[in-house]
């Protein structure tokens, strides 16, 4: 007879980012695109990642082990979609109501996704709003 093992698996969206996290009994570690949190750099990016850990505290961080995949869009919302895929993680393997007011109360885009896009370029513009000027002189 096998052990079961408990495992949680969430994702979460920012811009063109999706993060997905997988979440299991373990020693603490976590792994960004297989590659350990440490090396990650910039390390704006870094402390991003692990706002929701350093909230929750040592004592459900140490014995979880997290595994992120993020892919599509820049460096910093890959980073936002993964924070929001982390704190959703941990407050559905804690269930626990404190956990989750904190994260709200902290930063609601924690938990709360948000839906912001970039506009799309219209003709006649080097932008999505931007026009050539016009002048009457």
């Amino acid at each position: 007879m096998s052990k079961r093992v408990k495992l949680i698996h969430v994702s979460a969206r920012r811009k063109t980012s999706v993060a997905r996290v997988t979440v299991r009994e373990g020693k603490g570690r976590i792994r960004v695109n297989n590659k350990p949190l440490e090396l990650l750099s910039p390390a704006l990016v870094r402390d991003k990642i692990l706002e929701p850990l350093l909230l929750a505290g040592d004592e459900i961080r140490k014995r979880l082990d997290i595994k992120v995949k993020v892919q599509g869009g820049g460096i910093m919302s890959q980073a936002d979609a993964a924070r929001m895929a982390i704190a959703r993680a941990l407050v559905s393997w804690t269930r626990s109501k404190t956990l989750r007011n904190l994260f709200l109360s902290y930063d609601r885009s924690m938990l709360a996704g948000d839906p912001r896009q970039k506009e799309p370029k219209k003709f006649g513009g080097p932008g999505a709003r931007r026009r050539r000027q016009k002048s009457y002189r």
